[in-house]
């Protein structure tokens, strides 16, 4: 696995956490009504879509590099 193919992998990994995270803490917002779970989940949600941006980045400058 060239470090192309693990880079992508990991990130890939990083948003659906950071997306999973956003959710559980949104829906515990919705549950109990704490301030800090509203910000916390707003805060992962900013962080999968940094993450995903991070990660076309990436695509579009390895472009040329086999994924081999």
């Amino acid at each position: 696995m060239s470090l192309k193919t693990f880079h992508l992998v990991f990130i890939s990994v990083c948003v659906l956490l950071s997306l999973g995270l956003a959710v559980w803490s949104l829906a515990a917002y919705a549950s109990a009504g704490k301030a800090a779970d509203l910000v916390f989940g707003l805060g992962w949600l900013v962080a999968g879509a940094a993450l995903a941006a991070y990660e076309r980045i990436v695509l579009r400058k390895l472009k040329p590099i086999s994924y081999l």
